[in-house]
């Protein structure tokens, strides 16, 4: 009985030996997730139309990576911004890989930089 311990000690690694730990956080898994979630938001973008309702371009789109919304004299302006392209491998979005969807009073009224830009 007092030499369990030490059989188990001695046991260990070969029990445990199939055990394979990933640390380093290069999963090619999730790059392609990336990869399709932003070919998936570059499409539904490219269907867009003037004048499409907020909320149904919201429902088709999903949860937007950002929200803004700006009250100005000639209405309430509000931007979805969509993960469309990675500038940085970093597992982190940021504005910049995001195209913006810009409505005015529940209207969509433009997308891209110059849309946003021209609030």
């Amino acid at each position: 009985m007092k030499y369990l311990p030490l059989l188990l000690a001695l046991s260990a690694p070969v029990v445990l030996s199939g055990c394979v730990i990933s640390v380093d956080g290069n999963d090619s898994n999730h790059a392609s997730e990336w990869e399709e979630r932003e070919q998936n938001n570059r499409k539904h973008i490219s269907n867009l139309e003037q004048g499409a309702a907020f909320e149904a371009i919201a429902r088709k789109m999903g949860v937007a990576d950002f929200s803004e919304m700006h009250q100005k004299d000639d209405g309430v302006y509000r931007v979805l911004y969509y993960r469309t392209q990675r500038t940085m491998d970093d597992g982190v979005t940021t504005k910049d890989e995001c195209t913006p969807l810009v409505f005015k009073n529940g209207a969509l009224v433009g997308w891209g930089d110059s849309a946003y830009s021209a609030l």
